[in-house]
């Protein structure tokens, strides 16, 4: 069985959601086939992809009448279930949009509260270890922007070969330097929003996917910027980037500060940069923990293992 997916509510919405003696739960679970928990603080649902999409539309539409004050009934629930089954309504999990393995939604409640963040923060800082969905769910975020007319752009950047972005050395022309760096979000890119649509929108200039060093000197407007493995930039990399913000313009910053290849890991500008800028207005700040990890389950044994041996020796990996 697939793993829950989790969505965070106030208290008003989750007693809505399940109803009195959980019959709005039942109605949802009839439907959809699908298991739903009310745990503190939000709703878990699992079943298959298809399946958990249009529960999550239903979710989602009562929990917003119970937000703006409204009693959720029986009847309401019943509408809410016709509409996403006749595919009207308002679409799940915060606009995402579909990829090749159903619709993008998060998977954990760490997953929502950085989904959370990416909608209501300007600059979205996103930490912690592989596999936790970190750079995933901010491009599914930025493409959902893209497709939606929201921005006219998404750019992607992350440092190249340690930091250094020595490329010269490397044979082929710029594209073919930088490409085998930027594989993992070429692979996000075409299973989020297919390989023809990212190749059309790459040739007119909507999507951009490039290393640090091309975006200095540059304001970018409109855009949703993403910094990947930002844990690899020095501070004054980072301080340039962030600066890069423009009008109409989101930003979000992922990395594990676990995994730092610089030669000098304390001048690692991610974490500073968070030092500096937690707290600060249209600031968010979402760490993720070894729970988050969905990539493979022995990818969570693995980050077990290595914080294990950390703690024990008193020195991060």
């Amino acid at each position: 069985m697939s793993r829950p997916e989790y969505i965070p509510l106030s208290d008003d919405a989750a007693r809505a959601v399940a109803g009195a003696a959980s019959r709005h739960a039942a109605l949802i679970e009839d439907a959809f086939n699908v298991l739903i928990e009310t745990p503190g603080g939000g709703v878990s649902i699992n079943g298959d992809a298809k399946s958990r999409a249009g529960a999550k539309q239903v979710v989602a539409a009562l929990a917003a009448q119970a937000d703006s004050g409204q009693e959720v009934t029986e009847a309401d629930v019943r509408v809410a279930i016709g509409n996403a089954r006749s595919g009207t309504g308002k679409s799940p999990a915060g606009g995402l949009p579909s990829g090749r393995r159903g619709q993008v939604a998060p998977r954990t409640p760490g997953q929502a509260r950085y989904l959370d963040s990416l909608n209501k923060c300007e600059l979205v800082f996103g930490l912690g270890p592989a596999g936790t969905g970190k750079t995933f769910l901010a491009v599914a975020h930025g493409a959902g922007l893209l497709l939606r007319g929201e921005v006219d752009r998404l750019i992607v950047s992350r440092p190249a070969v340690e930091a250094g972005e020595r490329l010269g050395f490397l044979p082929g022309d710029m594209n073919e330097k930088v490409d085998p760096y930027m594989a993992p979000v070429w692979e996000a890119l075409t299973d989020i929003i297919g390989a023809e649509q990212l190749r059309r929108r790459r040739e007119k200039g909507e999507i951009e996917v490039a290393p640090i060093a091309f975006l200095r000197g540059r304001t970018l407007s409109h855009a949703f910027i993403i910094i990947d493995e930002a844990q690899n930039t020095t501070r004054l990399q980072m301080k340039m980037v962030l600066t890069r913000i423009g009008e109409g313009s989101r930003m979000a910053v992922t990395g594990d500060p676990s995994q730092i290849d610089l030669v000098n890991a304390a001048d690692s500008g991610l974490a500073h940069a968070v030092g500096l800028l937690e707290g600060v207005q249209g600031v968010g700040v979402n760490r993720f923990t070894v729970e988050d990890v969905v990539r493979h389950p022995m990818v969570e044994r693995i980050v077990r293992a290595y914080d294990a041996d950390a703690a024990k020796s008193g020195r991060a990996i």
